[in-house]
């Protein structure tokens, strides 16, 4: 499956929860239910799963990502009223130190959902 198959099948699992349950609630209930979806979709997920991160190839630390689907793309999940910069900066610096190529930040805190795709620089054009 490709990194565009897999941002997909997330993007509409989120559409989904969203759909069902609205704004409002706290991030941990749309992370469980965002589970159920990537389970129905048959999509191989992990959540709350330590990742390493690297500095200039040294581990320096871990911190946990709300859900790396099918080993590929890393998901960062919000439930905020609006994504800001800084949400959106730090969503990068994740799918840049975990060495994903890319990575998803969504939010389910405003009444439209809000999605962005991340890339990783190091993996542009491979």
């Amino acid at each position: 499956m490709t990194l565009d198959e897999i941002t997909y099948k997330i993007n509409g699992c989120a559409m989904k929860v969203h759909n069902t349950l609205g704004n409002g609630f706290q991030e941990v209930i749309y992370q469980r239910c965002l589970a159920i979806e990537l389970e129905k979709e048959g999509l191989q997920f992990e959540r709350e799963q330590d990742q390493k991160i690297y500095y200039e190839g040294k581990e320096v630390g871990t911190r946990r990502a709300d859900f790396v689907v099918e080993g590929k793309v890393i998901v960062e999940l919000k439930a905020l009223i609006d994504l800001e910069d800084v949400h959106l900066a730090q969503a990068k610096n994740y799918v840049v130190a975990y060495d994903f190529p890319i990575g998803l930040l969504i939010n389910f805190g405003s009444k439209s959902l809000q999605f962005k795709k991340i890339y990783n620089k190091k993996y542009q054009g491979k």
